[in-house]
């Protein structure tokens, strides 16, 4: 069965037909995004660097309201859903860092 566009949508059960769509798209998004982060927090264990980057941080928020905008999306929403995406990456990868570190493994 192939997407609906919005307007297509006929009812309240087509449109939850949809969003239950867009949401297993996004969590399979999610998931290739954490094999990055997987890899990201390896990698800064052999360099030796910190799993938070501020710097790098603003760069993702700033591209992420750039692309909202784009497509139409209030860009304070995408930023918000970012942050915390983020700030949950970001504290794994703390403790990852941590394990690795102080001998643990996990």
């Amino acid at each position: 069965m192939s997407p609906r566009a919005p307007k297509d949508c006929a009812d309240l059960s087509q449109v939850r037909v949809e969003i239950d769509r867009c949401d297993k798209a996004l969590v399979s998004m999610i998931a290739e995004r954490f094999g990055y982060v997987e890899r990201a927090w390896q990698i800064k264990l052999d360099l030796k660097q910190e799993a938070n980057v501020p710097w790098r941080n603003q760069q993702v928020f700033d591209k992420v309201r750039a692309l909202a905008t784009e497509k139409g999306l209030p860009p304070d929403l995408c930023e918000a859903l970012w942050r915390q995406m983020i700030g949950w990456f970001i504290q794994y990868e703390e403790e990852k860092l941590r394990d690795q570190i102080e001998g643990k493994t996990s």
